[in-house]
């Protein structure tokens, strides 16, 4: 099997994947590449009842949204990842500074 480097079309995230898998995901998405991450979330669009979107309209909605925040990928999925851990450990501070101006004011007052 001969594997390829790809890039999503949505935010710019590089995979290494099979040409099969490449052939697969890109019918599936009207002939665009995503990533697992932004195949995640078109799909759930689509799924959505209150505003449904066929899979072309949710994949179009989807890249424009990423090209708003396409800096750089990988800080993109690190913020994600980060937003999500916060959320499951209850911590829903907004930064990591934050949280530290918070503690030095109350190691200040003691």
């Amino acid at each position: 099997m001969e594997i390829e480097s790809v890039k999503c079309e949505c935010c710019g995230l590089k995979e290494d994947c099979t040409q099969h898998y490449i052939s697969v995901v890109k019918a599936e998405f009207s002939g665009k590449w995503l990533c697992g991450l932004c195949s995640e979330a078109v799909r759930d669009e689509v799924g959505r009842g209150n505003k449904a979107f066929d899979m072309e309209e949710a994949v179009k909605a989807h890249m424009s949204f990423c090209g708003k925040f396409n800096s750089n990928p990988a800080v993109g999925v690190a913020n994600g990842m980060r937003q999500m851990l916060r959320r499951r450990s209850g911590d829903l501070t907004s930064s990591p500074s934050s949280s530290k101006k918070h503690t030095r004011s109350a190691s200040t007052k003691l």
